[in-house]
């Protein structure tokens, strides 16, 4: 059986995986799908660097990689979305199938590079970009296709779900969670990816343009990280029955309109997905058809980045040797468009700090409903000294304009202490 030839730009952890992971999965590729891959030519930034398992000499010039004769697929491993946009063109102008795990790329330059590669009707394969060794790209793309999705929600970042896991588990403070994630090498020293919810909000972009066709313009999807969130606020929801979690929501709004955002969400604490902990990762979604389906896995880590792109290898090889065309990218979304942030609507936690003084209560609930804002729960703490104490409130739905109205009128009170904090609420029912 002859080898289908693969070219790798980019070898460090994940590629290192792939190397590494390559062999045993020959072996079970050649058993369930009749290919085998070989991996021919290497492009790394330092070429000299040791590198075990290479069965090749690594090159510096990746343009080298993308026009050997004898590779017939480019695997993009390089990150960020400058000189991968490059490797992506060339191999789509070469004609060579390109398999990433670029996240960044697809959701940043996919309005870009995805015409291009419809155009040349060269296929892109990008499972390793949302979950790591969770298939949930092909689940959207093959197993649910016939179902209409009614919304997606998912925990998409294992360095904050581990981060929260510490804060929950251990009443830990955001510093001291964030310090131990670096030390066991779950974050980076540059944490802003994954902290800030930049990360978590790429991968929402790209299941958004799976499950509709459209690739939401990325600087306008609201996006708030977790560094901001208090051992005070993760402690409060667990008396209120939730757990807090980074989500990404995604769900349509209407025929012709579509929410995608991150954030950190109270959810409930008996819902499966409260019971995802570590760096563990997390995806459900509704059909029309199959009802809720949760995905749970490795979100991260090279074996688990390395099952998505070998699966995504063995498909790429399978279609050029049956000379069939590949998969196509979803279509549709030309006339969807994200909703404005004040037209959301959802339920909220709000934490004031004010004054410990009778009336207070009394006095926040009439500026609520003035609002037409309901509320559900109320949560006053004792024994937090001084004159200020915290007033939590569990809202019922509104519209994100009208409750922000409503705290802006708060803050104005002399009965105000700090600013006030608000999360999200999804009961993911």
């Amino acid at each position: 059986m002859d080898k289908v030839g693969i070219g790798l730009v980019g070898c460090g952890t994940v590629g290192s995986g792939l190397v590494r992971n390559l062999p045993e999965a020959n072996r079970l590729l050649q058993q369930r799908l009749g290919v085998g891959l070989e991996i021919r030519a290497v492009a790394v930034r330092n070429p000299a660097k040791k590198r075990e398992n290479l069965p090749v000499q690594p090159v510096a010039d990746w343009r080298s990689v993308v026009s050997n004769p004898s590779v017939q697929i480019v695997v993009e491993l390089l990150g960020g979305t400058t000189e991968s946009l490059e490797v992506a063109k060339a191999a789509v102008a070469a004609g060579k199938p390109l398999v990433t795990a670029n996240k960044a790329l697809l959701a940043e330059r996919g309005a870009e590079l995805i015409p291009l590669a419809q155009k040349a009707r060269v296929p892109i394969y990008f499972e390793a970009s949302v979950a790591g060794g969770i298939p949930v790209l092909k689940a959207l793309r093959e197993g649910l296709v016939a179902n209409q999705l009614l919304g997606l929600h998912g925990i998409i970042n294992g360095t904050c779900n581990y981060i929260l896991s510490r804060m929950a588990e251990e009443g830990s403070d955001f510093s001291s969670a964030l310090q131990q994630a670096k030390e066991l090498g779950y974050a980076e020293a540059d944490d802003r990816l994954d902290v800030d919810g930049i990360d978590a909000a790429h991968k929402a972009a790209i299941l958004c343009l799976l499950a509709y066709g459209f690739l939401p313009p990325f600087p306008k999807v609201p996006v708030e990280g977790i560094r901001n969130l208090s051992a005070q606020d993760v402690s409060f929801a667990r008396q209120l029955g939730y757990a807090i979690k980074l989500l990404a929501v995604v769900r349509p709004v209407g025929p012709e309109r579509v929410e995608v955002r991150v954030s950190p969400t109270l959810i409930p604490a008996r819902h499966p997905m409260a019971s995802v902990h570590g760096v563990f990762n997390a995806v459900g979604l509704v059909g029309n058809l199959s009802g809720p389906v949760q995905f749970t896995g490795r979100g991260a880590g090279p074996d688990a980045t390395s099952s998505a792109l070998l699966a995504d290898l063995g498909e790429a090889a399978r279609h050029l040797q049956d000379k069939s065309p590949g998969p196509v990218l979803p279509s549709g979304g030309e006339k969807i468009r994200l909703i404005e942030p004040g037209d959301s609507v959802g339920r909220f936690y709000v934490r004031f700090e004010v004054r410990d003084q009778p009336g207070v209560l009394a006095q926040i609930a009439g500026i609520f409903g003035a609002e037409k804002i309901g509320i559900s729960s109320v949560l006053q703490p004792e024994g937090h000294g001084a004159d200020s104490v915290p007033l939590v409130f569990l809202l019922e739905a509104a519209r994100e304009s009208a409750l922000q109205k409503a705290i802006a009128a708060v803050q104005k009170l002399a009965l105000n202490r700090a600013p006030a904090r608000v999360l999200r609420v999804e009961d993911l029912a």
